[in-house]
């Protein structure tokens, strides 16, 4: 259940809800396609607050997962010609098994905080090398999908509106995983986790065996990021796709709109993703300054909204007690 503490993020949701269904009737297609963008790097952003937003395991390599699960895709595609569907679901897979990897190896060793963060992000640059360096994963080169409009390929890009549609019911499906996951016993061990490990173990919670499963969740929902990367551009580049970009939107989303809340990773990178399209006249479409307005914005959040926009939100017109920002 996706619980709203006060008007303020009543409002704030029925907007971001308002938006979404007013791109249906945008007479321009650009919106639809900036939209589009934006909702698959939210599925990212999804990914990084299971780890970094319940269980506090901020993570900087967020790209590791995306990246084997665009790659697991494609490979199995290209190079061996399996079905789209089975290749798509191989991918999911690949970022589950990636990201339980990256976290059983980490947590076996004790690693937190910024360590563990710093292993991910090495992690994230292992893989990037490793993808330019085979044959199989297309080298410098990349891979291309053939292309084959149509289900059994799953390539719908001539048909931006089912597209759109198909993206906006796979975040609401994430979504309402995360939500489950948030208030279920095991996200209830994943918060005792985030505030006092030593705490949690004294309790008698396997406090390695959550860390790891959490990495293996938000990895599986990385690699169905990845994997929906690769059907959309039907090209995957691993400096593309195992980039320090796609780790700083990950992680730069759900904190700008609220760690640990259901909404926060969606409104977050929707507000990011507009805020950096609203500024490119002014930064005259100059490289890499969009990467510096991220910055700048979240320096301003840290400082100013630790909560994010949805804490903020939950301060003006509180259903219950002051403070709760549930969703």
């Amino acid at each position: 259940m996706m619980r709203l503490a006060s008007l303020g993020q009543v409002a704030l949701v029925a907007a971001i809800l308002a938006y979404l269904g007013a791109v249906y009737v945008m007479p321009s297609q650009v919106w639809m396609g900036f939209t589009i963008n934006a909702l698959a790097m939210t599925i990212v952003a999804l990914s990084w607050n299971v780890t970094g937003g319940f269980g506090g395991m901020s993570s900087f390599g967020h790209a590791a997962m995306y990246g084997t699960g665009a790659y697991a895709s494609a490979v199995l595609q290209v190079q061996f010609g399996v079905n789209a569907w089975l290749a798509f679901g191989a991918g999911i897979m690949a970022g589950a098994l990636m990201g339980g990897f990256i976290g059983a190896l980490s947590f076996r060793y004790g690693l937190k905080g910024s360590y563990f963060a710093l292993v991910t992000l090495a992690f994230a640059e292992v893989l990037r090398i490793c993808a330019a360096s085979f044959d199989i994963t297309g080298g410098g080169r990349g891979l291309q999908l053939a292309i084959e409009p149509g289900v059994a390929a799953l390539q719908f890009n001539k048909d931006r509106v089912l597209t759109y549609t198909l993206l906006l019911a796979i975040v609401a499906v994430v979504m309402a995983l995360t939500a489950w996951l948030k208030y279920s016993r095991f996200g209830a061990y994943l918060v005792a986790v985030r505030e006092n490990e030593d705490a949690a173990r004294a309790l008698g919670i396997d406090t390695y065996r959550v860390k790891v499963i959490a990495m293996a969740i938000s990895g599986a929902f990385g690699g169905l990021a990845g994997a929906i990367y690769l059907q959309l551009w039907l090209f995957i580049d691993s400096a593309v796709v195992y980039g320090v970009a796609i780790s700083v939107v990950a992680l730069i989303g759900p904190i700008i709109g609220g760690a640990g809340t259901v909404w926060g990773p969606l409104v977050g990178t929707l507000g990011l993703h507009l805020l950096g399209e609203g500024a490119k006249p002014a930064l005259h479409n100059a490289p890499g300054l969009n990467f510096v307005l991220y910055a700048v914005v979240l320096i301003v959040a840290l400082r100013f909204l630790p909560q994010g926009i949805m804490g903020l939100a939950a301060r003006i017109g509180a259903f219950g007690r002051k403070g709760d920002d549930d969703a």
